[in-house]
């Protein structure tokens, strides 16, 4: 068994920011896709879903840290991809990504997922967003879901108040 394969979430109520990486668009874009209608599945309509653009990977962690300081979103979905190159570059900004996305969570103790494809070509990658390995977006998208109603659930918060933690500080 491969992924979270958590079926049957009820997002809804929930307001959820896609934060998606335009760098490596052939594969982002897919991952997108895959994020998108997995949040639709699992019950948020298009108006409490909110996709923003950042360059690359490496600008995930300022766009999911404004997103989720906002006070707007109950959890934040990070999409990208990274593929290795001839230069240590990779390493740098895959593990510089990862570090930011963990830390924009636990500083504002919003969920924030990792639907960041690191690959080490363009194959690996497309297998990935929608291909033979599944899509890495719709997985981030379902954790999103899956932390935001935890949260909720272990505050005593009921899921249909979206503004349940607007005014809560950090």
């Amino acid at each position: 068994m491969k992924g979270i394969e958590q079926k049957g979430l009820d997002g809804a109520g929930l307001r959820i920011a896609v934060v998606a990486a335009r760098w490596n668009a052939f594969v982002s874009e897919k991952l997108e896709a895959g994020a998108i209608e997995s949040l639709r599945s699992a019950g948020l309509p298009d108006e409490d879903i909110e996709t923003v653009h950042v360059p690359g990977a490496f600008e995930l962690p300022l766009g999911a840290l404004t997103a989720a300081e906002s006070g707007r979103f109950d959890a934040v979905v990070c999409l990208g991809t990274v593929i290795r190159g001839d230069t240590p570059h990779f390493d740098f900004i895959a593990g510089e990504a990862a570090r930011g996305i963990m830390d924009v969570g636990l500083r504002t103790r919003i969920p924030v997922t990792f639907g960041v494809i690191t690959a080490d070509n363009d194959s690996q990658a497309t297998d990935r967003a929608g291909g033979a390995a599944g899509n890495k977006g719709a997985e981030a998208a379902d954790a999103a879901v899956e932390m935001a109603l935890l949260r909720r659930k272990l505050a005593g918060v009921d899921k249909r108040r979206s503004d349940a933690f607007a005014a809560r500080e950090p």
